[in-house]
């Protein structure tokens, strides 16, 4: 057990039968009265977020998760398939637990999968991830002097704004923790 002014973001604990990973922490002291920790949780087994507050004092059962080195295969229907490369096992996520992550998936991708009690529960993404733009409007010439931008779609469907300089099938540069350009590679 740990208690919860030990939370932080991106603690993976066990509540009420469920885990949850802290997505926000704050801790609030009122004038008088107990500390107050004000947290956003994302529930990793059904994608859910909630906002939870507790009082100081209050404990959560903390989790030992494993987490090991896994490709991304491909997807069927609403399963994403990723196979270990120690073990060659081919574990499978929803796409409602992997959330936004679904949009920097491409085949051959090399991810870290976390796991608790063998049963996969999350992947971390690589902190950028090269896609080839699949759609691109065309720039007017007269636009390029104001640092005006455009929306393109990349091969996985995920839209993101570049610079009017980005064609159809450059390969662009994406941070995967805000989904921002970064570059054409």
């Amino acid at each position: 057990m740990i208690n919860v002014t030990d939370l932080r973001k991106n603690v993976t604990f066990e509540m009420d039968g469920q885990l949850y990973k802290v997505l926000e922490y704050e801790h609030y002291k009122p004038g008088r009265g107990n500390a107050i920790i004000r947290t956003k949780l994302r529930n990793l087994r059904t994608g859910a977020t909630l906002d939870r507050n507790f009082l100081s004092g209050d404990r959560v059962q903390d989790v030992r998760l494993d987490h090991h080195t896994v490709q991304y295969l491909y997807h069927d229907g609403d399963l994403y398939y990723f196979m270990d490369t120690e073990t060659f096992d081919q574990p499978a996520l929803t796409a409602a637990v992997l959330g936004d992550a679904v949009n920097y998936l491409k085949d051959g991708v090399t991810l870290e999968l976390s796991l608790y009690n063998g049963e996969p529960i999350e992947v971390e993404l690589p902190t950028t991830v090269d896609m080839v733009v699949t759609e691109a409007p065309m720039a007017i010439a007269g636009d390029t002097a104001t640092g005006a931008t455009k929306q393109v779609t990349t091969e996985t469907g995920l839209k993101v704004t570049v610079p009017l300089f980005v064609n159809e099938g450059d390969r662009i540069r994406v941070d995967t923790r805000t989904g921002e350009y970064l570059t054409r590679v």
